[in-house]
């Protein structure tokens, strides 16, 4: 019956699996590949725009009356297709309107059906699939709920003495040290174990307790909790996601309790999502608004406007609810504006980072993780828009990338390792990238607080080409113990500057170093720390 109905419609019986190559070769074969496993029944046909690609079954057209002529009595079961603006993916829509099957550039594939419009529509728009059938906690036919943080794992430290207690909550656990913020939270925690018995208290990822490295040495204990599942769209609540994805009143209790039994003088938070475990510390590593307000300033878009407005407002709030607020930078201060703002800069392990000779060769070192958006506006600026005029002077030179564990997840489209460039995951020690270095790259284009990789190149003797923002709190000053270039046209230029004048290069390595030394030594910032929490 099935093939007596095509035949009268004029159609083959069996339908074929219509690929559209609208993407690169490469993701084209593997999407034919990955679809020919799943449908070993069926035939594969590829739609290539203007010519063929070796190796499969290709139909080469320029329009669309022209893959009309080529199916003949051919049907349409289904048409996978890579998201993007190719043309044939107008032409995919128009050709198999109810047999989608789109794959965005993560790899991950989505049926595009009417009944699931949203989803679909998110999914066009370039949501992870993870996050497409996210609802509001209000949606009555949310497929999933956001879990609290409740498990928890307690480690033990060193034994307590008759000094001042204090607890300290981080979002995360502050070892290894392959970011920023991991870099400050236990430099200060080191230097405040001198005088003080610490308790932390962090969320970490499975498997953390085994390799707790030196922290533990430093604190009476570490209580470990599970990663929150945060379920719900990112525009859907009142208060920045970030800060309902850290909620957990498991937590919340923990702390209290401990303050009770160990006698706590005093709780300090880490980040400004944290604000809600204390009344008394802050530490704002950078103060968030700012970044969403430079995002809004750029390219006006109401998603901008929306998480510049909602940090604004809890911000504001959480800074004149708590005794004391940290920040890096006296720009920092006169943004919160209160009484209780004070600077405690970020600084650098002046025993950690020592200075060295620069290799032979030209190499230019990225570092920064993915998983803070600016890092990846940063690179994405400097690979695309600069990356290529360096080459071409130079075109000896090469490209390290620091870009942080998982770093696909947050830039799906990142660049890999070839062509002068290597793309680095979690790298656990960043020493030996920067004595491999000659030039130190800073292509900050939004930025808020201060930038630790400057501060690091610095120590290092390495000379650092910068923007305006990716330097600004820290008083450098141009062609002196920084280059600041600012604009693709005037990075290339002094990136190429740089790495043909190696007398230049040195002269602002060995002032950056001595900078680094007179006001950047994590033992001063923790002394100043010290007697914060003594005033309180």
């Amino acid at each position: 019956m099935k093939e007596w109905f095509w035949r009268l419609l004029g159609k083959d019986a069996e339908a074929i699996v219509l690929h559209f190559a609208s993407g690169p070769e490469g993701r084209v074969k593997a999407m034919y590949e990955e679809i020919a496993t799943l449908e070993p029944g069926r035939e594969h046909l590829v739609v290539c725009w203007g010519s063929a690609i070796a190796g499969l079954p290709c139909l080469v057209v320029n329009g669309r009356a022209e893959l009309r002529r080529g199916l003949g009595r051919k049907r349409v079961g289904l048409a996978p297709f890579l998201l993007g603006s190719h043309p044939l993916v107008r032409l995919a829509v128009l050709t198999a309107p109810g047999r989608l099957l789109a794959f965005n550039a993560r790899g991950e594939r989505h049926h595009l059906r009417a009944s699931t419009w949203i989803a679909s529509w998110l999914f066009w728009r370039g949501v992870e699939l993870d996050r497409i059938w996210l609802r509001p906690w209000w949606w009555p036919w949310a497929r999933e709920r956001s879990r609290e943080a409740s498990a928890s794992v307690t480690l033990a430290g060193r034994p307590l003495g008759a000094r001042p207690r204090v607890a300290v909550v981080s979002p995360y656990f502050p070892w290894p040290l392959g970011h920023g913020g991991a870099v400050r939270i236990y430099s200060m925690l080191r230097e405040a174990s001198r005088d003080f018995d610490l308790f932390l208290y962090c969320f970490a990822e499975p498997g953390a307790e085994a390799n707790p490295g030196p922290v533990l040495e430093l604190v009476h204990q570490a209580v470990l909790f599970e990663l929150p599942r945060y379920r719900e769209p990112r525009w859907a609540s009142l208060d920045p996601p970030e800060v309902r994805e850290f909620r957990s009143r498991a937590l919340r209790e923990r702390l209290k309790a401990d303050g009770v039994s160990f006698g706590f003088s005093l709780v300090q938070a880490e980040y400004t999502q944290l604000a809600p475990y204390t009344g008394d510390v802050l530490v704002e590593h950078d103060v968030t608004f700012d970044l969403y307000a430079q995002l809004a300033e750029r390219r006006f878009r109401f998603g901008a406007w929306w998480d510049w407005w909602r940090w604004w407002r809890f911000e504001r709030a959480a800074a004149r609810r708590v005794r004391r607020v940290v920040v890096m930078a006296e720009k920092d201060a006169l943004l919160l504006g209160g009484a209780n703002v004070v600077v405690l800069p970020n600084g650098v392990d002046l025993a950690r980072f020592v200075p060295c000779a620069e290799p032979v060769g030209l190499r230019l070192l990225f570092v920064g993780s993915f998983r803070h958006f600016p890092n990846v506006t940063a690179f994405r600026f400097f690979f695309e828009e600069v990356w290529p005029v360096v080459r071409q002077a130079l075109p000896s030179v090469s490209l390290e990338v620091v870009a942080g564990p998982d770093y696909l997840r947050y830039w799906a489209d990142a660049p890999g390792s070839g062509d002068g460039v290597t793309v680095h995951g979690f790298v656990s020690d960043v020493v030996p990238m920067y004595r491999a270095a000659s030039l130190v790259l800073a292509p900050t284009l939004v930025s808020a607080g201060t930038n630790l990789k400057v501060l690091e190149a610095m120590a290092m003797e390495r000379a650092v080409v910068s923007t305006t923002s990716g330097c600004a709190g820290l008083g450098l000053r141009h062609g002196e113990t920084v280059w600041i270039a600012d604009g693709a046209a005037a990075f290339a230029v002094a990136v190429i500057l740089l790495l043909r004048d190696a007398g230049l290069r040195r002269r602002l390595a060995v002032a950056a170093r001595s900078l680094a030394e007179a006001e950047f030594d994590w033992t001063a910032i923790g002394r100043a720390q010290a007697e914060m929490w003594r005033s309180l």
